[in-house]
């Protein structure tokens, strides 16, 4: 049975996830043509389930209209207690450390994660629990803000399964965990 913890997000240039105060509007800086999913879509179809942060989840809340996933949401936090009701059915909240967290989602039969949130993915690489990173970088620099990457214990090696263009401007790189 396959096994994986894929990271799908967008990032500037110098390489933040959110601006200084989390603003995300920069990441629709370059309009995308109707049609123009850039690998979401099929990567969704490849996933089981989602696995976010606290500061993710609220941030996806607090977007309004229709809740954007179909597959089950995972929400790892240390500070909340509850997901709000208006979310109840949308979301179930987790913590401990993160390889429990992967062990009690596992035994529910979800296998293959989508994990989304900078402090979330920063500590899934510290353990070394990630196995793909498929990064669209917008071709702006923030100068601040909510960082993709933090310190590490050990360098990780990635290999580069392959790079896309959008639009002429924004690439995807697709990257898999080397394993020594």
């Amino acid at each position: 049975m396959t096994v994986k913890n894929i990271v799908y997000i967008g990032c500037s240039l110098d390489g933040y996830i959110a601006g200084k105060n989390g603003e995300l509007d920069w990441l629709d800086s370059i309009p995308i043509p109707e049609g123009v999913d850039m690998g979401f879509v099929a990567h969704m179809e490849r996933i089981d389930a989602l696995l976010m942060g606290r500061t993710t989840f609220e941030t996806v809340c607090g977007f309004g209209g229709a809740w954007p996933y179909s597959k089950p949401v995972f929400v790892l936090s240390t500070t909340l207690t509850s997901i709000p009701d208006a979310y109840a059915d949308k979301a179930q909240l987790v913590s401990g450390s993160l390889t429990n967290v992967l062990s009690s989602i596992h035994q529910k039969g979800y296998h293959n994660l989508y994990i989304d949130g900078g402090a979330t993915v920063q500590s899934f690489l510290r353990e070394d629990l990630i196995d793909e990173m498929i990064i669209t970088t917008i071709p702006i620099l923030l100068g601040g803000g909510a960082r993709l990457f933090g310190d590490l214990p050990k360098p990780l090696s990635f290999e580069l399964v392959g790079t896309e263009v959008f639009v002429n401007q924004i690439v995807q790189e697709h990257y898999r965990r080397k394993q020594n």
